[in-house]
């Protein structure tokens, strides 16, 4: 079983968070396991959108430092970036902080808004991704996730970071072509097997709970996690929020295509002193109301549907831009841009790329009434034959 190293680390105190990513990195075997003096190594933050610290939309900057003077130590060359599904990469680096770090180390930017197209042989699902240069330049993958939860996947973590090395606009291809969780995850598992990051670090020190994976709430995990394994490093997490780890789909895409297991041997500090069972997430499995195949009409009768508050929407059209299908499902449709856009559902492939982006967390998954009594129902069914004799 792999190992993953649970740390507690109580706020972003530099030298705190310093001293706690050393010991984690340590107890996997330090720097020198993952990097060699001389090689480029890229370090890959997560930075969905543009957003500062306080929001944790992004990998905290401590993190990113504490990782980055680690690293530097071993001789290796560190470079770093990451893809944000809109706004371009430097704007991402220099407002979640990250940049003013790196440039302090004299660590340059990758390039992340090009890409070359690669064949991978050994992919189950998906055999051709367009991958970042500064991905494919590099010897080496250190994966920096942050721990929150997702409209799509319920909760994002080190599987779901590398979609961030596909360049910018090219990412809503995947969400038409695989729109489905299941077949999405697939799509993770093949390009986390492509690009087989050495090590990742997971920043859950202040996570994100309910609307996330960008308008939820910041929530206090205090929590740093480590491993060679993204499939186990989410299972722990899982385990730390309290969701069944069968509830994400890409833990078994991951194990599926080998990239991991959910199976993990703890090392650390006791993961039971970091259980919240209040975490505001989605618990129920995923797979219960979005069969594969199922027909359009019954898809709008359960699936949840983004939904605008239009009290919160300023109308800036991010979400119309993401939008992934032609023609756009979210759009002004009436052509009056002095009112919120408005969906048109039967194109909507609940992809949920509107409400990942939108930078006032104007968008909201509402669950229909049919799933809702269907739910209710199937529970009230399940207590009663429990009662049985």
């Amino acid at each position: 079983m792999s190992l993953v190293a649970v740390l507690r680390c109580n706020g972003y105190d530099e030298a705190l968070v310093g001293q706690t990513v050393r010991k984690g990195i340590d107890m996997l075997g330090g720097p020198a396991a993952f990097a060699k003096s001389g090689e480029k190594i890229l370090l890959k933050p997560n930075w969905l959108a543009p957003d500062p610290p306080e929001k944790c939309t992004c990998t905290h900057p401590m993190v990113f430092k504490a990782v980055c003077e680690a690293f530097l130590e071993t001789g290796a060359k560190l470079w770093y970036g990451d893809s944000p599904a809109f706004q371009r990469p430097d704007a991402a680096a220099n407002k979640s902080g990250c940049a003013g770090v790196a440039d302090g180390l004299s660590i340059p930017l990758a390039d992340f808004r090009h890409g070359k197209e690669i064949f991978h042989a050994h992919g189950i699902q998906n055999k051709k991704f367009t991958i970042a240069n500064g991905v494919l330049e590099s010897d080496g993958v250190i994966s920096l996730p942050k721990l929150k939860s997702h409209g799509f996947l319920r909760m994002t973590g080190a599987v779901k970071n590398q979609f961030g090395c596909i360049p910018g606009a090219l990412k809503g291809e995947f969400h038409v072509k695989t729109s489905d969780p299941t077949d999405f995850s697939r799509m993770l598992a093949d390009l986390n097997a492509f690009i087989k990051p050495r090590l990742y670090i997971m920043d859950g020190i202040i996570a994100m709970e309910g609307n996330g994976p960008r308008g939820g709430n910041p929530k206090a995990l205090n929590v740093l996690l480590f491993s060679t394994d993204p499939v186990a490093l989410d299972a722990a997490a899982c385990r730390i929020i309290s969701i069944d780890p069968r509830c994400v789909p890409t833990i078994k895409a991951g194990e599926d295509a080998g990239i991991g297991g959910a199976l993990f041997e703890l090392i650390g500090d006791p993961i039971e002193g970091f259980i919240d069972t209040t975490f505001a997430i989605k618990r129920e499995p995923i797979a219960a109301y979005r069969p594969k195949g199922a027909l359009i009409f019954a898809k709008n009768a359960l699936v949840p549907r983004p939904v605008i508050v239009a009290k919160k929407c300023i109308k800036c059209g991010v979400c119309v831009t993401v939008c992934p299908v032609n023609p756009k499902a979210l759009d002004w449709h009436d052509n009056n841009k002095n009112r919120p856009p408005s969906y048109m559902y039967k194109r909507c492939i609940r992809c949920y790329c509107c409400q990942e982006l939108c930078p006032q967390s104007a968008i909201r998954l509402k669950v229909p009434f049919l799933r809702k009594f269907f739910m209710k129902n199937k529970r009230s069914m399940k207590g009663n034959s429990l009662k049985t004799p």
